[in-house]
C-alpha cells in the first residue's frame, strides 16, 4: 500500500472556499456562481449530495414552502431556483396540478442534487483534513484528500465558510447502548430492518423526526405486531408555531433583535421557543391521530403509549431487551420501561470538526467553546488573521432559532457573499416584519405649531 502523496503547492488563493455541501453552503455556491471575478471552491467528503437520507420516507414533506429553496428568497430570477428545476425536469405541469406549497422531501433532495451536480465549483469525494492560517500568504490553507485516489491537495483561500452541518445527539444515558437495536433516527431507513421481530419498540425524543418515525411504525404495527411507545421531554406533542406572525421569528428583523439581547437572556430564551423549531407539523399530528382514531372503532384500544413530560435518566441491557429509567418531569415520579428496540429522535447539534484544530488557537471561542459570530456570520479570530471565517447553522446561540431553518438559508448565504465581495452582490432586506420585537427608538416630539384659528360658527 502506497502512502498518500504530500499536498501539492497551492496556486493563487480562492476568494471563497466552502467546506461541506449541505443546503446552506449549496445556496452560497449557487448565488456565487454567476459573480464575475469571484473564484470559489466547495468541498464535500461524501461522494454525492445527500440530505438526511435516513429520513426520506415516502409521504414526508418539507416544513417550509418551496419558495424557501436555495436562492428564491433573495434572487427569484436565478437559474438554480426550484421552479427552474421543475422546468428543466419537465415537472411544471404536474407541480401546478398538484397544488403543493410544501414539496416532498425526496423532491427537495433531488433538486439539491441537481444543483450540486451542475455547479462546477462543487467537488465531492474531497475530505478536508486541515484548516490553518498562512501569515506569509495572508490566506487560509485548506488541505483535503481525494476519496478515490488518496491524493492530498492544498489550496489557499481568502475566505472560508464552514457548512459542515450538525451531528446526531445521543443522550448520555443511552450512549453506551447504541448499536444494532438502539440507533438514532438519522439512520432510520438504513436500520429499519433491524426492528423486525421486535415485540416492543420505543421512540425517544420529540420533533418532526420523532413524529415521522412514530407514524411510520404505527402504519406498520398491524403487520409487524409490535407494541409502540413514544416518550418526549416536551410538555406536549404540540404543533410547530406556524401562524403568520409567529413565522416572523424567521426574519432578519428578529435576528437583529436577538443579537442585541444579553447573552444570559439569549441562553434562557432559546429553550422556551421550542415550538418554533422543534414542533411537529399539524398534518403529521393529524395523520397520527386519525390512524389511532380509526383503530379504536368498536372500542378497541390501540397498543400504543404516547407520553410527554418524560426524561430518560438511565438505561441498560436486560438480556436481549433494554430497561429505560424514566422520570415524569411534572409529577416528579420515576418508572421503568422495558423494550426491545429504541429509536432516538433526539435531535442534532453543531459539531467542531477535527480539521479545524490547526486553526483553533486563533479562534476567539466563547465561555462554552462556541464560535463568536457577528452580524455577517463572520467568526471572531485573532487580529493577525486578515481573512474571513464564516459559519452556517452553527450560530443559534448568537442569532436565534432561525439558524437551522431553510427559510433564512438564501438570505444568510447572500449576506455572507456580500461580506466576502465587499459590495452588494445580492440586495438583502433588513426590515420585513410587521412585528416590533424590541422597544422602538424614541420618536422625536412633534413640533409645536401655531394654534389654528377657530372656525366661525355657521350662520343661523
Amino acid at each position: 500500500m502506497t502512502e498518500p502523496s504530500t499536498p501539492r503547492p497551492a496556486a493563487s488563493p480562492y476568494d471563497l472556499v466552502g467546506i461541506g455541501i449541505g443546503p446552506f453552503n449549496l445556496a452560497l455556491a449557487a448565488l456565487a456562481e454567476p459573480v464575475d471575478g469571484l473564484r470559489s471552491l466547495f468541498l464535500e467528503a461524501r461522494p454525492c449530495f445527500s440530505w438526511h437520507p435516513g429520513l426520506l420516507m415516502e409521504g414526508t414533506t418539507l416544513q417550509v414552502p418551496f419558495l424557501a429553496d436555495l436562492v428564491t428568497m433573495v434572487d427569484p430570477t436565478s437559474r438554480w431556483s426550484f421552479l427552474n428545476y421543475l422546468r428543466v425536469h419537465g415537472r411544471m405541469f404536474p407541480f401546478f396540478f398538484a397544488e403543493r406549497f410544501h414539496v416532498p422531501r425526496r423532491e427537495y433532495d433531488h433538486y439539491c442534487r441537481w444543483v450540486a451536480e451542475s455547479l462546477p465549483s462543487c467537488r465531492f469525494g474531497a475530505r478536508v483534513t486541515g484548516l490553518g492560517w498562512d501569515d506569509a500568504a495572508q490566506a487560509f490553507t485548506v488541505e483535503y484528500a481525494d476519496a478515490a485516489t488518496g491524493a492530498r491537495q492544498r489550496v489557499l483561500a481568502r475566505n472560508v465558510v464552514l457548512g459542515v452541518g450538525t451531528e446526531p445527539v445521543v443522550p448520555e444515558p443511552l450512549a453506551g447502548l447504541v448499536g444494532e437495536h438502539v440507533f438514532h433516527s438519522a439512520a432510520y431507513l438504513d436500520r429499519r430492518a433491524s426492528l423486525a421481530g421486535a415485540r416492543d419498540v420505543t421512540v425517544v425524543g420529540f420533533g418532526q423526526s420523532g413524529a415521522e418515525v412514530f407514524l411510520d411504525l404505527l402504519r406498520a404495527q398491524e403487520a409487524e405486531g409490535w407494541r409502540l411507545r413514544w416518550l418526549a421531554r416536551t410538555p406536549a406533542f404540540a404543533p410547530m408555531e406556524y401562524s403568520k406572525l409567529g413565522l416572523e421569528h424567521f426574519t432578519p428583523d428578529y435576528i437583529r433583535y436577538f443579537r442585541g439581547l444579553p447573552e444570559d437572556v439569549r441562553e434562557r430564551l432559546i429553550p422556551r421557543q421550542w415550538q418554533l423549531y422543534k414542533g411537529i407539523s399539524e398534518q403529521t399530528i393529524a395523520d397520527i391521530y386519525d390512524l389511532l382514531y380509526e383503530r379504536s372503532v368498536g372500542g378497541a384500544r390501540p397498543d400504543v403509549t404516547l407520553m410527554p413530560n418524560v426524561a430518560v435518566t438511565g438505561a441498560r441491557r436486560a438480556g436481549d431487551r433494554y430497561e429505560l429509567d424514566c422520570r415524569h418531569v411534572e409529577q416528579g415520579r420515576d418508572f421503568t420501561v422495558v423494550t426491545d428496540r429504541v429509536v432516538l429522535a433526539t435531535g442534532y447539534a453543531p459539531r467542531r470538526p477535527a480539521f479545524l484544530e490547526p486553526l483553533a488557537p486563533l479562534v476567539d471561542w466563547d465561555a462554552k467553546g462556541r464560535y463568536r459570530v457577528d452580524g455577517q456570520y463572520r467568526v471572531a479570530l485573532d487580529p493577525r488573521v486578515t481573512g474571513g471565517l464564516y459559519v452556517q447553522n452553527a450560530e443559534m446561540h448568537t442569532h436565534g432559532v432561525g439558524a437551522p431553518d431553510l427559510t433564512l438559508g438564501a438570505w444568510r448565504a447572500a449576506t455572507i457573499l456580500n461580506a466576502i465581495a465587499g459590495r452588494e452582490i445580492q440586495p438583502v432586506p433588513s426590515a420585513v416584519a410587521f412585528t416590533t420585537f424590541g422597544v422602538p427608538e424614541a420618536a422625536p416630539a412633534p413640533e409645536k405649531t401655531a394654534a389654528a384659528e377657530p372656525i366661525p360658527a355657521a350662520p343661523r
